[in-house]
């Protein structure tokens, strides 16, 4: 059974038709992984054995997933059958009267959710330690470090094999932080490529949307086709695709005019692994027919204007999601954690006309960077400016949310590329591309034009052929076999 654990989402699947494992005898096992695994990770919450067991049931076998264990993050994909705690002991136990669109086509994939899996208290931070779990989440490459976040459970679980693929969503990152913090593929498509209701209309002003974290370009192509397209009434929906990601995959392009930055977009020194990891991967793209240059340009001011607009637009989303449980000005710092309770205070400051400019501020931006990417095809980053952090480094107790986020030592600092491209809207993803010499994961991040999501999908695949990263997921799997 262990090398089950070994396999992508797809190839699980075709042993589950062949019948050389059940879908119960499946769940059965990964529960007992979990079982094992979880008290040191801290990955995965609310679990609820019978209903996957129910869903096992009521699925049908035709469905080309059917079977594989999976886990939804917990925010978002709000389902009747998985509550949630959205991070946030305001929203312990959160029961749903609806299901949302992208939990029913998971669903119809028939992927089997079990559980929810850890992530900081809605959603607003690179780390998995909010505070109604009570520990922090951690990385299965090392424990000291952090699996990232939001979706850092998610991440966590699927690297120790505990699932093969597992819900995601990215507001600022928050797909490729965790796919960067532990060896995984995360992409973040053109914005609104995935359904956002029937809950809200957009999520942080059109800068958050769903994902997946996955250990296989095809398995991230697969969910992607799975799942894309609008939901009824949605206010915009992204281009239309041509052929679909995994028809994409087998495209063999050549002569992309790739631009390549090893510094932040100020201009700053990255963390010397990741300035390997981005040069390692320039010349694997040159070896692939490519046309790489270095990259630069006059963008940091807009930049630093994002940046302000992006923790503006965010603190009064937060200020929003904490007033539907608890109001406002009876609220303590107790009911939250520290990051929380100051991002809802910084809420507090931003008036109407400033949310307004804050929106205006992030649209030029996107008008900005679409510019930029007249002259490139693709640009190549780290996904982080260093490693894994430290547990404890982003613990949300800092109250000074603008510090937390925009300070010299705080969020943007760790992950400076991220956010812009869901402030652009444009397609990005993180690839496991490097290790550090003590083992740790550092992602290759890629992003393209608006709607361009099907190149980059052709450009993973080629990546996961030239630098595979197979063996190096199946050695860590195998390291949880038997603790």
């Amino acid at each position: 059974m262990d090398e089950l654990f070994e396999c992508d989402a797809i190839a699980l699947a075709e042993q589950i038709k062949t019948g050389a494992v059940s879908a119960s005898e499946m769940l059965e096992a990964s529960l007992s992984r979990a079982e094992r695994l979880n008290p040191s990770l801290h990955a995965i919450v609310n679990i609820n054995t019978s209903k996957a067991k129910d869903l096992i049931a009521a699925t049908e076998q035709s469905a080309p997933l059917y079977g594989v264990p999976t886990l939804l993050k917990d925010l978002g994909a709000e389902a009747i059958d998985f509550p949630s705690h959205n991070g946030s002991r305001l929203y312990r136990d959160t029961v749903y009267s609806y299901d949302a669109s992208i939990y029913t086509r998971i669903q119809k994939t028939g992927l089997i959710p079990y559980a929810r899996t850890n992530s900081p208290e809605l959603g607003i931070g690179p780390t998995s330690e909010a505070g109604v779990y009570g520990n922090p989440t951690r990385n299965p490459w090392n424990l000291n470090h952090t699996s990232g976040g939001s979706s850092g459970g998610s991440g966590s679980a699927v690297a120790a094999g505990i699932v093969p693929l597992a819900h995601g969503s990215d507001g600022g990152g928050s797909v490729r932080i965790p796919a960067s913090c532990c060896g995984l593929v995360g992409i973040k498509p053109t914005r609104a490529r995935l359904p956002d209701g029937p809950g809200v209309g957009e999520g942080w002003a059109g800068m958050a949307i769903d994902g997946f974290l996955t250990r296989s370009v095809r398995d991230s192509a697969f969910m992607l086709d799975q799942c894309s397209g609008s939901d009824l009434g949605a206010p915009y929906s992204a281009p239309p695709l041509n052929k679909g990601f995994m028809a994409s995959m087998d495209d063999q392009q050549s002569g992309l005019r790739i631009a390549v930055l090893d510094t932040d977009f100020m201009g700053n020194p990255v963390h010397e692994e990741c300035r390997k990891a981005v040069s390692h991967t320039a010349d694997m793209l040159r070896q692939l027919g490519h046309h790489v240059s270095s990259w630069s340009s006059t963008i940091a001011p807009d930049v630093r204007d994002m940046m302000m607009a992006w923790t503006k637009i965010v603190a009064a989303g937060t200020l929003l999601s904490v007033r539907y449980k608890k109001e406002i000005d009876a609220l303590t710092p107790d009911d939250v954690d520290g990051v929380t309770y100051g991002a809802v205070q910084l809420g507090k400051t931003v008036s109407g006309a400033d949310y307004l400019q804050s929106i205006n501020m992030i649209h030029a931006f996107g008008r900005k960077m679409a510019t930029l990417f007249e002259d490139f095809d693709v640009l190549v980053t780290p996904t982080l400016a260093e490693p894994p952090a430290l547990i404890g480094r982003f613990k949300p107790d800092n109250s000074d949310f603008m510090d937390y986020r925009n300070g010299p030592d705080g969020v943007f600092a760790y992950s400076p590329y991220t956010a812009a491209f869901n402030a652009s809207g444009q397609p990005a993803m993180s690839l496991p591309l490097h290790w550090t010499s003590d083992e740790l994961p550092v992602g290759v991040h890629f992003a393209s034009a608006y709607g361009n999501d099907e190149m980059l999908i052709s450009l993973a695949a080629q990546c996961e052929t030239s630098m595979p990263w197979h063996d190096k997921q199946v050695g860590l799997i195998r390291q949880f076999h038997h603790i």
